[in-house]
């Protein structure tokens, strides 16, 4: 059974490339905003990748733990792994192995994408989330119409390598709210972020926007 697809596998962060750098400091003032009027104490990224997004999360909670897991130990930042307020672990997105309403915060950056079972995922995700999560995933048809523009996987229309799953914003919506109370919507180009609330969950926070504004 497939499970996750990594695909090209590059450092976007430190891209020199002047317009990936500009989409990615708008993603990141995006997950900053989103992210700063949480009261959350500890933290989980599935699929943290090098464990950047961790890292800017840690910088802004700075009271609270901070969890990711992946596929692969290979792939974390050793810089990262000697920060204490940070752990790492190998764990599969479709049984994260902790016990649930384990994290007041549950992250997933370009992941669900990769995907062969998203559904199985988002349910896991939900488990373990005792109050919020934050999703992100490529905004199509928009993301492969970008690639075509650079000439980029011309032969497979635009689409990139390991991308299983293909959401326009209105079905990634519709997906997050089959689980989630979703609070706001941002797309950041070319990226639909959602941040949702588990049902039930009791922390109150200002409310940043409309979903879907």
């Amino acid at each position: 059974m497939t499970e996750v697809v990594a695909g090209n596998v590059y450092n976007k962060y430190d891209t020199r490339n002047p317009v990936a750098r500009w989409m990615m400091s708008r993603f990141l003032a995006t997950s900053r905003r989103l992210l700063q009027p949480l009261p959350v104490r500890n933290v989980l990224e599935v699929g943290c990748g090098e464990g950047r997004l961790m890292e800017l999360v840690a910088g802004m909670k700075p009271s609270a733990s901070v969890r990711g897991i992946d596929l692969d130990a290979g792939i974390f930042d050793p810089r990262l792994k000697r920060n204490p307020r940070l752990s790492f672990g190998v764990q599969s997105a479709y049984d994260l192995g902790f016990p649930a309403n384990a994290f007041d915060l549950v992250v997933a950056a370009e992941v669900l994408e990769h995907l062969e079972h998203p559904r199985r995922a988002l349910e896991e995700i939900v488990r373990v989330a005792k109050e919020f999560v934050l999703l992100s995933v490529p905004r199509e048809p928009l993301w492969r119409a970008l690639n075509l523009a650079r000439f980029s996987y011309v032969g497979r229309l635009g689409n990139t390598p390991g991308h299983l799953q293909h959401w326009s914003r209105r079905r990634f919506v519709e997906f997050v709210e089959s689980r989630l109370n979703v609070r706001e919507v941002c797309s950041p180009i070319p990226w639909t972020v959602v941040l949702a609330r588990k049902a039930g969950g009791g922390k109150s926070i200002p409310r940043t926007g409309r979903p879907g504004g």
